[in-house]
């Protein structure tokens, strides 16, 4: 069964930067297109980055210049590194795996004061 597990959020000031990890467990790794996605308080979940099995990626015009993904098939792990953060990037992250069934991890709560 596969399993996702976030982990790196945390209450950081504006310019800041974090990194999230998403580690994935119970299935092959490289298989997977992966993605993060965010949902903010009273909004919609939405993708913030993508990775296919290829490593190519794709990014929320938001983040863009500013948030990188990428991935380590040999730690079965994608990573969010987010720089310049600011306060709209508060959020609940969430890390995706998608091949013919899709799987969630629980997110890990990012907060960017101003």
């Amino acid at each position: 069964q596969v399993q996702l597990v976030e982990s790196g959020g945390g209450l950081v000031q504006s310019g800041g930067s974090l990194r999230l990890s998403c580690l994935l467990s119970g299935s092959a790794f490289s298989i997977y297109h992966m993605a993060w996605y965010r949902q903010a308080p009273g909004k919609q979940r939405d993708m913030v980055a993508s990775i296919t099995n290829t490593g190519n990626t794709n990014y929320a015009d938001s983040v863009k210049g500013r948030f990188t993904m990428s991935r380590d098939n040999a730690k079965n792990t994608v990573y969010l590194q987010m720089n310049s953060l600011k306060p709209e990037d508060t959020a609940v992250y969430y890390c995706k795996a998608a091949r013919v069934y899709e799987y969630w991890g629980r997110g890990t709560q990012v907060t960017v004061s101003s």
